[in-house]
């Protein structure tokens, strides 16, 4: 499955929005969306009228880019959450936040989604005491993410686990911050997400 490559930065200036894709860079002056807030492209800062279905697709955009997810897996997720009793919206958000990579962004293991998604593919995390390296794992109440004792070792992990303290932990998981691990023990409500996501524009668009 191809993935964006490109720089991250024309992203959240595409979507008009931090999308937090480099993590603490984000929060400096360095941000591109503080210092050129225009969209990217010759064209980018000339104003546009935007219809409702544009609206819709932007939506669905940032939700996609800020989670890191491509187009196919951004539906089926969509699909899933479609078939499943509640609000579909708020079904969808659940899901992503739940996923393998974002878990260990929010326990604090990483400074950005992209990184997370870097240390699980690399194997440096346990998923109840079995070894993963697949970032699109969707965990369940009662699910322990942990560090493997065989990465402990390497620095950029010491270092990551250093960074742990200092970093908020959202409520439905419940993090041991001495032992870098991590217990999920709610499905995450649409409280729990600290983005401004309008997900009822996404289903609008997929009603369709």
């Amino acid at each position: 499955m191809s993935r964006y490559t490109g720089p991250a930065c024309r992203l959240c200036r595409r979507e008009g929005t931090k999308l937090f894709l480099k993590g603490e860079r984000c929060l400096t002056g360095k941000c591109a969306i503080d210092r050129r807030g225009t969209a990217p492209g010759q064209h980018g800062a000339a104003r546009k009228k935007i219809e409702e279905y544009g609206m819709q697709l932007r939506e669905k955009q940032k939700a996609k880019r800020y989670y890191g997810v491509q187009e196919t897996q951004f539906k089926n997720y969509y699909e899933k959450a479609d078939r499943k009793e509640g609000m579909t919206g708020e079904n969808l958000l659940s899901t992503l936040e739940r996923r393998l990579d974002n878990v260990v962004y929010r326990m604090g293991m990483a400074e950005s989604r992209r990184d997370a998604r870097q240390l699980v593919t690399h194997a440096h995390f346990r998923l109840n005491g079995k070894k993963v390296n697949v970032p699109s794992i969707i965990v369940k109440v009662g699910d322990v993410i942990s560090i493997r004792e065989e990465s402990k070792s390497s620095e950029k992990i010491k270092g990551l686990i250093e960074a742990m303290e200092s970093k908020l932990t959202p409520k439905w998981l419940e993090v041991d911050k001495t032992a870098a691990t991590a217990k999920v023990i709610a499905i995450p409500a649409k409280e729990d997400i600290d983005f401004p996501i309008e997900e009822s524009l996404i289903v609008e668009l997929y009603s369709k």
